[in-house]
């Protein structure tokens, strides 16, 4: 295998190893609080809604939106690391 494609491949590799981070967390964050933690999370109000019905209607939403800013910056390091930032 040629070191390009050595390169390529632990670029893939590490690629692949954020997208499953962040889609876990997503996935924990939009059904972990909205379903399987609500009756727990609903115990605390924010701004007078119970805390599962928030993360349920809009609290993933918002999870969601970070972790594409997290996902670009995270893209735009390992772009540098690899030397793909031409």
């Amino acid at each position: 295998m040629s070191k390009k494609q050595e390169k390529a491949s632990a670029y893939w590799k590490e690629n692949l190893r954020y997208l499953f981070i962040l889609l876990s967390i997503w996935f924990v964050v939009s059904y972990g609080a909205g379903i399987l933690f609500k009756n727990t999370l609903d115990l605390i109000k924010i701004g007078g809604f119970k805390l599962g019905f928030w993360f349920a209607q809009q609290g993933s939403i918002y999870v969601f939106v970070i972790l594409i800013f997290v996902y670009v910056r995270l893209m735009n390091k390992l772009d540098k690391k690899y030397g793909y930032d031409d």
